[in-house]
C-alpha cells in the first residue's frame, strides 16, 4: 500500500525513520559455524514505525543475540513497486521486506517471497485479524505477516463547525447538510477538502453501494466500474467535491494535503490517515498556530452503520532468495510479537492498528484512534488476486475514471473505459 494509503488510529501518526536487527540461536550458531557474524537487510518504508521504538527493539534482539546484524533501509512509496520487483529477481534482495498489503500477492504470485506457512505458530497466526489476512496469503499458502492496519476518518476544525452549528454527521445527508452550512457561513473556506482522485475513498462508497472495484467472471477478472453501483457511488464523491476547490485530476498526495493544504488554513475538514493528522497538527504548530482537530467516522447511508473503509495497512515478508532466509524468518516473528506489537501500538500513540488482535490498545476517548476503531468492522481491502498490483500502477485506471466523470463524462461511458484497462491489468500475473 503507498504512503497515501497508510492509515492510523491517533492523532500522533507515525513519525520517522526506523532501524532493526534480528537473528536467532540455532542462527547464529549456524553464523559462527560458519566463520563469522551474519547481518540482514530489512527495507521499511518511511513513515513506518518511531524510530524510539525499533530502537528499543533493536537493543533487545541484538542483547538477545550476539554476532548478528540488520541493517535497515527506508524506502519512500514513490515507485516503490518498480524497485521491490527488481530487488525480488536478484541474487541479494533484501532479507526482509515492507510490502503493501494490496501488493504482497502479487509479488508472492511470481515466487518473489517465501513461504512461511510452516511458521504459522510462530509468527502468531491464530490471533491475526481476519479482515487482513487474506492480503498476506495466496492459493492456501502464507507468504508474509501482516503487521499494522489502519484507516480513513474525518478530520475537522472544531472552531469551523462550532462557528457553523455542524456537529459530527452519522449519515450522507447530515454530512451533506452540514457542509452546506459551513459554506454559508463562511464562503471563503473549503467546507471539504477532497482531491478529484482520492480512490480509497470511492472504494468505500462503492461498497456501501453493493458493488466491487473488480470481480471474478470464471478464471479471469473483470472491472467493476461500468456498473450503476460505481456510478452512484461516483455521484455521491461528485457531489462531495462540488465543496472542493482541490483539483480534479490529482490525488491527496499531490500536492500532500496534510502538510501542503491543511496548515494554510481555509479548510473546515477532509478526510486523512492518523499520519495525514499528526503531520497538520506538527506544521500548525511549527507555525506558531494552534490545531484543534476532531474526529469522525465516514458517514454511512444510514445511522446504524458508518460508511465503508479500505483498511490499508502494510505486511513484512521474507525474500526467497534470501540468502540468510532463517535468520529472516527469526526476525520476523520477534518483530511481530504479542510484547513487541503492544509497544509498537504505544509508540504509535494509537497511529495505527496491530494486526493481532492481542496486541490492541483501548483509544483516547475523542482521538482519531477512537474514530478509527467505530470503522474496524466495515474495512475492506482490495480484490485478493496476484494482479490487483498492476491496476495500481500509474495511470491508475480508477484516478482517470474519477477525473473523467468529475468533468463531465457519463459515468457508464468512463467505467467502460476504465473497466477494459483494469481487466487487462488484473489478468496479468
Amino acid at each position: 500500500m503507498k504512503r497515501k494509503l497508510i492509515a492510523a488510529i491517533g492523532v500522533a501518526g507515525m513519525m520517522v525513520s526506523i532501524a532493526a536487527c534480528g537473528g536467532s540461536d540455532s542462527g547464529d550458531k549456524k553464523d559462527k559455524a560458519e566463520g563469522g557474524d551474519k547481518s540482514l537487510t530489512v527495507w521499511v518504508m518511511d513513515g513506518s514505525a518511531p524510530k524510539e521504538w525499533i530502537d528499543g527493539v533493536n537493543k533487545e534482539f541484538e542483547a538477545a543475540h550476539p554476532g548478528v546484524k540488520v541493517n535497515v533501509e527506508v524506502q519512500q512509496w514513490t515507485d516503490i513497486q518498480t524497485k521491490v520487483t527488481t530487488a525480488l529477481s536478484e541474487d541479494t534482495p533484501p532479507d526482509v521486506l515492507e510490502l503493501g498489503n494490496t501488493q504482497t500477492t502479487g509479488y508472492a504470485v511470481t515466487g518473489g517471497l517465501a513461504d512461511l506457512t510452516g511458521d504459522k505458530d510462530k509468527l502468531g497466526y491464530n490471533n491475526w485479524s481476519k479482515g487482513m489476512l487474506p492480503s498476506a496469503e495466496l492459493d492456501g499458502k502464507l507468504y508474509a505477516a501482516p503487521w499494522w492496519a489502519a484507516s480513513r476518518v474525518v478530520i475537522y476544525d472544531k472552531a469551523a463547525f462550532k462557528k457553523a452549528g455542524v456537529t459530527p454527521p452519522k449519515t450522507r445527508t447530515e454530512w451533506i447538510d452540514g457542509l452546506k452550512k459551513l459554506k454559508a457561513a463562511d464562503a471563503k473556506s473549503q467546507p471539504i477538502y477532497l482531491p478529484g482522485q482520492s480512490w480509497y475513498v470511492l472504494a468505500g462508497f462503492l461498497w456501501d453501494e453493493g458493488g466491487e472495484l473488480a470481480v471474478k467472471d470464471g478464471d479471469k477478472w473483470k472491472g467493476g466500474l461500468a456498473t450503476p453501483q460505481a456510478a452512484a457511488a461516483m455521484n455521491f464523491y461528485k457531489e462531495l467535491q462540488s465543496f472542493s476547490t482541490a483539483p480534479k485530476d490529482k490525488d491527496e498526495a499531490t500536492p500532500q494535503q496534510s502538510v501542503d493544504i491543511v496548515p494554510k488554513g481555509g479548510v473546515s475538514s477532509w478526510i486523512g490517515l492518523g499520519w495525514e493528522a499528526g503531520g497538520a497538527i506538527a506544521a500548525i504548530e511549527k507555525a506558531g498556530k494552534k490545531a484543534d482537530f476532531g474526529y469522525f467516522p465516514i458517514p454511512g447511508k444510514t445511522a446504524d452503520k458508518p460508511g465503508s473503509v479500505f483498511f490499508g495497512g502494510s505486511n513484512l515478508a521474507v525474500a526467497e532468495r534470501s540468502k540468510n532466509q532463517e535468520l529472516a524468518k527469526e526476525w520476523l516473528a520477534f518483530v511481530t510479537n504479542k510484547k513487541q506489537l503492544q509497544s509498537y501500538g504505544t509508540a504509535n500513540k494509537g497511529g495505527i492498528i496491530p494486526v493481532d488482535t492481542s496486541a490492541q490498545v483501548t483509544p483516547e476517548a475523542g482521538s482519531f484512534a477512537e474514530a478509527m476503531v467505530k470503522v474496524a468492522e466495515v474495512g475492506r481491502i482490495t480484490p485478493i488476486t496476484g494482479g490487483w498490483a498492476n491496476v495500481e500502477t500509474e495511470p491508475n485506471p480508477i484516478k482517470g475514471y474519477m477525473t473523467k466523470v468529475l468533468k463531465g463524462e457519463d459515468p457508464q461511458k468512463a467505467g467502460e473505459e476504465a473497466d477494459k484497462v483494469i481487466a487487462e491489468r488484473i489478468n496479468q500475473q
